[in-house]
């Protein structure tokens, strides 16, 4: 088996071993695993049609749905036709052609018309598909006429015949990146890297998209969803422990039901605060065995082993998160302004993470279509305490560093009072993500990149 990359981006078409004897024929029409080896995309179909055709020249189409399909023959010949109706495709108008025997199949991708005509009388036309049928879905046709078609055209419907030219179509729409927690620190960085992408991307509120009780979307016209939702206060998760584990795991495992029954890639945003205080030889790994301290951190690390369940994700450990709204360097450089004195603890170890990095980097893990799994991601550079960091800060601020005083957690505990355990060592290793191509910034670098754009 082979497969044979088309004009249309996507369309590609198969190459299937036939076994034939005296008997007749067998072929693997569909077989996972080699498939996906060959360069198909595992698109998990759930329904398969057949469309039987009595008489050559029989003429179906074009037909462009919100699912992909792998099309073929069971008996008979048939010629096929596609043409590329996506909004936004590079290849949009794009038309393609091919005869079908059993020998050959077709993988039709989400946005491509489809039609076929029958080549011989008593033609079995078959094709599997990745969402379930139903008539509120979203369809785009186009007339028959695009095609030079080699049999003058019989039993066309009347539907077919009344499709519009391809200059008269409404595109069918890309599919959607969903962006839980829009308004949070990631959620309002996403934006410039989704675009400059090329994503499509609906940005939901809580208020538009609770991620503990998912309201009914069509997922047909989505293909990733990124939570950035998350319950943060650290502290606040001690005494509300409901409120945390219904954000932070249940959430999670929801929005995974939701991507692996509809084949969605869902990313995840997971946090240093899973892993305790083991020392650590240079950096956590993603294979780390993670023992959090604190009750907000075992309600992510549930959440991120909830979210690893659906077959295609990316879980997101990161750390020290700071962008657009509240967060420690936001804090330290509003101190600097006003020529505060700020105690800061020194023996909590890691670096920060600029929310650009973040969301520059979990785009392009989902451009790149890297490995699904686990990634490690904050900003590059020497692990430091928290007061390094603050004094950074200070300095891009034009203040005196010297202004920040260093203390134990056990001494700023003294002053500001006690507070839920930290883990001790936060620094990250970062191999696996730089391994696919993505090179976080210096932190330092990041802080004065940070202070220099955002209004303090």
């Amino acid at each position: 088996m082979r497969v044979e990359h088309t004009p249309i981006d996507g369309l590609l078409v198969l190459h299937l071993d036939l076994h034939a004897d005296n008997r007749g024929w067998f072929k693997e029409n569909w077989q996972r695993e080699k498939m996906v080896a060959a360069g198909l995309p595992d698109f998990q179909p759930v329904q398969n049609n057949v469309s039987f055709n009595a008489t050559r020249g029989a003429t179906r189409g074009l037909h462009a749905e919100p699912w992909d399909k792998l099309v073929s023959v069971a008996a008979g010949r048939v010629f096929g036709a596609w043409v590329d109706v996506r909004a936004g495709s590079a290849t949009f108008g794009e038309t393609f052609t091919l005869e079908i025997d059993a020998a050959v199949a077709v993988f039709v991708p989400y946005g491509v018309a489809n039609g076929f005509q029958a080549l011989e009388d008593g033609t079995a036309y078959s094709y599997l598909v990745n969402a379930h049928w139903h008539a509120g879905a979203n369809y785009t046709m186009v007339n028959l006429d695009l095609i030079d078609w080699p049999l003058p055209p019989t039993e066309v419907s009347a539907k077919d015949m009344a499709h519009p030219a391809l200059s008269a179509i409404e595109p069918m729409p890309a599919r959607k990146v969903l962006v839980t927690g829009a308004n949070g620190q990631l959620g309002r960085a996403l934006h410039r890297p989704l675009a400059a992408a090329g994503f499509d991307a609906e940005y939901a509120t809580r208020a538009e998209f609770d991620i503990t009780n998912p309201p009914a979307r069509d997922w047909s016209t989505y293909w990733a969803i990124i939570n950035c939702a998350a319950y943060n206060n650290v502290n606040g998760a001690e005494e509300n422990r409901a409120a945390a584990w219904a954000v932070n795991a249940l959430a999670p495992a929801k929005l995974a039901a939701i991507a692996t029954a509809h084949n969605l890639t869902l990313v995840h945003v997971s946090t240093d605060y899973i892993f305790g205080n083991a020392p650590a030889a240079t950096a956590w790994t993603e294979t780390d065995t993670p023992a959090p301290l604190n009750f907000y951190g075992a309600s992510k690390a549930a959440g991120e082993a909830a979210a690893t369940v659906a077959p295609k994700h990316y879980a997101i450990r990161t750390s020290w998160v700071f962008g657009d709204g509240n967060n420690f360097v936001r804090t330290m450089a509003q101190l600097a302004k006003r020529g505060a004195d700020p105690a800061v603890i020194h023996d909590q170890r890691g670096r920060p993470t600029f929310a650009e990095d973040l969301a520059g980097g979990i785009v392009h893990l989902l451009k790149t279509k890297a490995e699904y799994g686990i990634y490690n991601l904050s900003n590059s550079g020497d692990p430091v305490g928290r007061d390094e960091i603050a004094m950074a800060t200070f300095t891009a601020m034009g203040q005196d560093p010297a202004a920040v005083h260093p203390v134990t957690t056990a001494q700023y505990q003294e002053m500001a009072g006690p507070e839920a355990p930290r883990p001790q060592e936060s620094t990250l290793d970062l191999s696996k993500i730089e391994a696919t191509g993505f090179s976080p910034m210096h932190w330092r670098a990041a802080i004065a990149l940070y202070t220099d754009l955002y209004d303090i």
